[in-house]
């Protein structure tokens, strides 16, 4: 049988490596929020012919009326993405009027969205509260279900912690992805979020529900040796549901969606992916961590032999 728990220290530093980076980016040059949480405008254009006004002079166009945060990105479909803060009806108007003189075309308005600020932060402080009523959730739910398996509040609490870890795997690929793509946290990436949290709890269910019925099967088995036993049992089936039912699908959107859509597959890719592996590799190693107290041991000076 495949020994899994034995490396378990493994994993962590696994999981270490791949959400530090991210975070430090994070920590370093903030959250990169989108409109749908600081409020602004979100512009979406196209050029008649194709034969657009370079980025920088959209830029200056911006500036003339007074908006000086615009940022312009083209999309694959050769339309371009311009973001800024709050557009009035009037001065976005008084922008295309001076986007059809400099172009001396047509200027089509594919899309135009605007949150003002004060709902911008109500959507920020209600994905918050979202994610921990979510957390809450958990804990109690699994401490109920698991009522009759000894220390049934353990699961509840690991199940938290490796959901924290994907979450904090989602916002390290975020920061990544802002550092590099300039990527910006906004409704499809809290829905993606979201998505993540709920498709790992139910992954640590699966899980814990194979250790709990073996935890009556197999009642003088080593507890570790129990849950590995358990991992294995779910081993296929969880990497088999992923791949073959969400991930390369995810992975085709990812390459082919489009430039609106790529973060969302992408973070939706790795949040599930992280899923799949923190119920295997973190969840249930935590389970036997806290069974062994190995914390004990972490700090201790290992005794010097006699002479």
């Amino acid at each position: 049988m495949i020994d899994i728990l034995s490396k378990r220290y493994l994993y962590f530093a696994i999981s270490i490596l791949v959400i530090l980076p991210g975070l430090i980016i994070l920590a370093s040059r903030g959250l990169p929020l989108s409109i749908d949480f600081t409020g602004g405008s979100l512009l979406e254009v196209q050029f008649a012919g194709g034969e657009s006004i370079p980025n920088a002079d959209l830029v200056q166009l911006y500036e003339n009326a007074g908006i000086a945060d615009a940022q312009v990105q083209t999309t694959d479909s050769g339309t371009l993405l311009i973001r800024s803060s709050f557009l009035s009806n009037e001065t976005r108007d008084l922008i295309l009027s001076e986007m059809r003189e400099q172009s001396g075309g047509e200027v089509t308005v594919i899309r135009f969205d605007s949150v003002g600020p004060s709902i911008g932060a109500a959507v920020a402080s209600r994905a918050a509260l979202a994610v921990a009523v979510a957390a809450l959730a958990v804990v109690v739910y699994i401490t109920w279900a698991f009522s009759r398996v000894p220390n049934a509040f353990r699961y509840g609490v690991c199940a938290v912690i490796a959901m924290i870890h994907d979450v904090a795997v989602v916002f390290s690929v975020a920061g990544i992805g802002a550092l590099l793509f300039d990527w910006q946290i906004d409704s499809l990436f809290l829905t993606a979020l979201l998505t993540v949290i709920g498709f790992s709890v139910q992954d640590k269910v699966v899980v814990f529900d194979r250790i709990r019925e073996n935890t009556n099967i197999f009642r003088r088995l080593d507890y570790e040796k129990l849950v590995n036993h358990s991992i294995v049992q779910t081993l296929q089936r969880s990497i088999n549901t992923q791949l073959m039912t969400v991930e390369f699908l995810l992975l085709a959107l990812a390459l082919f969606g489009g430039i609106t859509l790529q973060e969302f597959a992408v973070i939706l890719l790795v949040g599930l992916f992280s899923g799949t592996y923190s119920s295997i590799f973190i969840a249930a190693p935590i389970l036997v961590l806290w069974e062994k107290r190995e914390w004990t041991n972490w700090f201790r000076r290992p005794q010097r032999s006699g002479a």
